[in-house]
């Protein structure tokens, strides 16, 4: 788990801005190890992560595209059924609110994927020592008012 850096930029909703701005990227060797582009209308919104954060935005300054810096949380998710749902379980039994979430591409030199989930929470501190604790997968099923099931 890591916290890191994502970049939002808001592009009027026609064809080729979107890849301009990707060219422009791809020109200066910038990766990504996360993106989401989402439709709002007439805009579009895309939020990335990208693997050099300062030339990146050296890049947007270059070509006038406004951007905004968001500390986002960084989760590790393993290649695993739910594994998704039990860190959103997890943040939520703790009252965190995610504000959004995606996950990234898989990451080079990873053994089993190495997909990320990107979360934007409300209290970032809080969402890391909450998912720290016993790992971030680990989840304590509650029961409410029941016996467990055991096997006979």
């Amino acid at each position: 788990m890591e916290t890191d850096k994502q970049l939002s930029v808001s592009l009027v909703n026609k064809p080729g801005r979107l890849a301009a701005m990707l060219n422009a990227l791809h020109k200066e060797k910038v990766g990504f190890r996360a993106l989401v582009v989402m439709d709002s209308g007439e805009r579009g919104t895309i939020r990335f992560i990208p693997d050099n954060y300062e030339t990146a935005v050296k890049v947007l300054k270059q070509i006038s595209i406004s951007y905004e810096t968001t500390n986002v949380l960084l989760v590790e998710l393993p290649p695993q059924q739910g594994a998704f749902r039990n860190i959103c379980q997890r943040l939520a039994d703790s009252h965190l609110n995610i504000d959004y979430a995606y996950c990234s591409f898989p990451q080079p030199g990873k053994a089993k994927g190495g997909v990320m989930a990107v979360f934007k929470v409300n209290n970032l501190a809080k969402a890391q020592r909450v998912l720290e604790e016993n790992g971030a997968l680990a989840h304590r099923e509650k029961l409410v008012g029941r016996r467990p099931i055991h096997a006979r």
